[in-house]
């Protein structure tokens, strides 16, 4: 396939495992004008999605492993073990401040932000949502690098760059459900957001980080679960996507531990 957009991990008559690249939407919207996931699935494989489906998704900015459906019995199979919580995912993400909790885990209710409908917050009578966590490095940025990549800053902004953007974190992530935003939302809830998600981190840190990371810092990368048809256990991983190798390579020489 000349020039596709689509990688290929692994597949059989039953499943397709992608390595989803970043910017780019899962499904159609009415507001979606680039070709989706979806789209391209159907045009360069030729697998006709109205009697299978995307068995879960991923937001537009995370790249990584995703599962489709080759046909209707193993969309159902695959989203029965979604519900009962019988798939394990692990992702990876870059996110503000040094966590110091070595593991870790996030039990906090999600819903849709009700001032804000294009987000999602941590909210009481929520959806049950639980994320666990493992600190894999921790990174310091020295302010002199800070300075490199903002110019000139005025008092107050070098006082709120030496608060916000010196300190980093590198998380392997193990979400316990499925909500909507729900890692992006659960690292905010504890005050370390990942570094270029524009809805979550904060105009003036999302401003910093995009000069250095083009988009949010999270990956897919590894899913496990029962094969829908043969019941074998498998497991599927995704290198980290190159752009964000590139976004890391800032830190090469400033690990803490």
């Amino acid at each position: 396939m000349t020039n596709s957009k689509l990688s290929i991990i692994w597949q059989d008559d039953h499943l397709l495992v992608l390595d989803k690249p970043p910017f780019i939407s899962v499904n159609p919207s009415e507001t979606e004008k680039e070709d989706t996931l979806v789209d391209l699935v159907v045009r360069e494989l030729g697998i006709p999605l109205e009697r299978a489906g995307i068995i879960h998704r991923l937001d537009k900015n995370t790249s990584g492993v995703i599962l489709v459906a080759k046909n209707q019995e193993t969309l159902e199979g695959m989203q029965a073990q979604f519900k009962a919580r019988e798939v394990h995912k692990e992702y990876v993400a870059l996110v503000h401040g040094n966590v110091e909790e070595e593991t870790g885990s996030i039990d906090a209710p999600i819903d849709r932000n009700p001032v804000n409908r294009v987000r999602f917050t941590v909210i009481g009578g929520g959806r049950d949502s639980v994320t666990d966590f493992r600190v894999e490095k921790r990174f310091e940025l020295p302010m002199e690098q800070v300075e490199e990549l903002v110019g000139s800053m005025k008092k107050k902004e070098r006082v709120f760059f030496e608060n916000e953007a010196t300190r980093y974190s590198f998380l392997r992530l193990f979400p316990k459900t499925g909500r909507t935003h729900q890692i992006r939302v659960h690292l905010k809830f504890i005050n370390h957001p990942i570094v270029g998600d524009e809805v979550y981190v904060g105009r003036k840190l999302g401003r910093f980080d995009h000069r250095w990371c083009k988009r949010q810092f999270l990956h897919a990368s590894k899913i496990s679960f029962r094969h829908p048809a043969t019941g074998k256990e498998v497991s599927f991983e995704s290198e980290l996507a190159g752009d964000l190798q590139e976004s890391l390579a800032v830190f090469l020489f400033n690990v803490v531990d």
